[in-house]
């Protein structure tokens, strides 16, 4: 290890300056074609719940080819939450880095989508469904539309006053008509697009509220009790995509319920591996699918160009690397 070299500490403001995410979708383009090409691989994630509505998580990933290893851990409650990811050097296992991780989570969240979008939507896909007004909202609008040319976004969330707010913020944002929808099937109405980015605890989205063609991205039931769309979702879908099965297997209740514990999974594929083989979107395809759940290498993916870029323009703060100490004790004393 080389202890001369300094650790960073990238602040949130830090990240948002290093990183957009026109960036963050193309990182992210990179990483999972390495995952594909099982040149980076996961580390499962760990989620345990506690008290009320409040949960641990942690999920680590490493690129040989960038060469470097990460772990992201947050704890969510309702009174807040925060996040934070460890960088190591992937040859000699240095930590490299210490990156607030609030707006990493929410750019690799948002890019996942962009990305599986730019693979799967229709070419000429120009309408979006956005279900859910919370803070992940914009950003998921945003990321459709840097890949591809909305004409129109169409957005529903349950309570009229923050949808009306939500409509106007993004109106401002992006260069399309952006509607107000009073209902879900109001929204994903003609739409080309739908993403579902909401807590939802039971299903509201069936397959009679999406159009013929139609790409879906579920991205916002994260936990086993939670759940967005109804089983005749799968009836209609051709192409099945997920960020990462181990991750579905384990903790998407939709996913769950279909193929169950010991079911037959190999109609759903990894959206690395999709893109490593460089597979489009069928000519015909009825419904596409994506099911984003959260993975480390999306977060690793972000934090490599952030601290790249911080060594280049010699941003952040850099703070000595650890050094081993011996340990101390005091035995007591004997009659």
């Amino acid at each position: 290890m080389n202890s001369k070299v300094p650790v960073v500490w990238l602040t949130e403001s830090d990240v948002t300056e290093l990183v957009t995410l026109n960036d963050a979708i193309d990182a992210l383009e990179v990483q999972l074609r390495q995952l594909g090409s099982k040149r980076a691989f996961n580390v499962p994630k760990a989620l345990a719940s506690y008290g009320e509505g409040a949960s641990m998580h942690s999920l680590g990933s490493c690129s040989l080819e960038s060469g470097y290893a990460g772990f992201k851990n947050w704890v969510f409650t309702r009174a807040g939450a925060s996040a934070l990811f460890a960088m190591f050097d992937a040859a000699d296992g240095s930590l490299v880095a210490v990156i607030e991780a609030a707006a990493l989570g929410q750019l690799r969240t948002s890019a996942i989508s962009g990305l599986a979008t730019r693979w799967l939507a229709a070419p000429n896909a120009d309408t979006l469904a956005l279900v859910g007004t919370g803070s992940q909202a914009l950003t998921q609008a945003i990321a459709v539309a840097l890949v591809r040319n909305l004409r129109r976004i169409q957005v529903y969330g349950r309570s009229p006053e923050k949808r009306a707010a939500f409509v106007r913020r993004l109106a401002a944002e992006v260069p399309c008509e952006v509607i107000e929808s009073t209902s879900v099937q109001a929204a994903t109405e003609g739409a080309d697009i739908v993403t579902l980015v909401t807590r939802a605890q039971e299903p509201f989205l069936s397959s009679r509220m999406l159009s013929l063609g139609a790409h879906l991205n579920a991205v916002g039931a994260i936990l086993p009790a939670n759940a967005e769309f109804e089983q005749d979702v799968f009836e209609r879908a051709s192409v099945l995509v997920v960020d990462d099965l181990d991750g579905v297997q384990k903790n998407s209740r939709e996913f769950i319920t279909r193929f169950g514990a010991r079911g037959d999974w190999s109609t759903v594929e990894t959206l690395g591996h999709l893109i490593s083989q460089g597979k489009k979107r069928p000519v015909i395809a009825p419904l596409t699918v994506f099911k984003a759940m959260g993975m480390g290498i999306s977060d690793l993916a972000i934090a490599v160009l952030a601290l790249e870029r911080s060594r280049e323009r010699g941003t952040g703060n850099h703070i000595a690397k650890a050094q081993r100490s011996a340990l101390r004790w005091e035995l007591p004393e004997h009659v």
